[in-house]
């Protein structure tokens, strides 16, 4: 099951983070690698939705920041069951100390394919971060435990034709 569920039925309720909330967590989860003795020299936010949080650790950190695009969207008109890596892996990320951030994590695809392609681009020691845990798989760092579905205040609303609607996603789970 996706880790962003679209029916209440399917989850343990709605959890719908508001942007200071999300900057909070962003700042508890660096000072969590912080306080872990963990001195990434670079890191990567998993596109697209990662970036947000990774980009805040990054400057929070004073390190520099990369994306990796892991996504499930990107497929010619077949929505994928399992993610997919698009482009490579930033060159940066030889002989260095990374650390993949990501906003949510449930079974855990996602990051071990982020995790693969930053192995095998040379990272010299790799550690994963997200704001959400929401399923079985077990982050070095996170910010937040929930079986909740996660609706993040970037996914609230899309833009359709020129004016904001409530995303058709969260329509069911957030009443929109």
């Amino acid at each position: 099951m996706s880790p962003r569920r679209t029916t209440v039925e399917q989850s343990k309720g709605v959890f719908e983070v508001e942007w200071p909330l999300f900057g909070e967590l962003s700042r508890a989860l660096a000072l969590k690698v912080v306080r872990a003795s963990y001195d990434p020299e670079l890191i990567v936010g998993i596109a697209t939705a990662g970036v947000v949080p990774g980009a805040v650790i990054s400057a929070i950190l004073d390190r520099e920041f990369h994306s990796i695009l892991v996504s499930r969207r990107y497929q010619a008109e077949v929505a994928r069951e399992t993610p997919a890596i698009f482009g490579s892996a930033p060159v940066a990320v030889k002989g260095k100390r990374v650390l993949i951030v990501d906003e949510t994590c449930d079974s855990g695809a996602t990051m071990r394919l982020a995790v693969s392609a930053i192995v095998d681009a040379g990272a010299r020691e790799v550690r994963t971060a997200v704001a959400f845990k929401t399923g079985s798989y077990e982050p070095d760092f996170h910010a937040l435990a929930t079986e909740s579905t996660i609706v993040l205040p970037w996914d609230r609303e899309v833009l359709f034709q020129g004016e904001l609607v409530p995303n058709p996603l969260y329509r069911e789970t957030i009443g929109g």
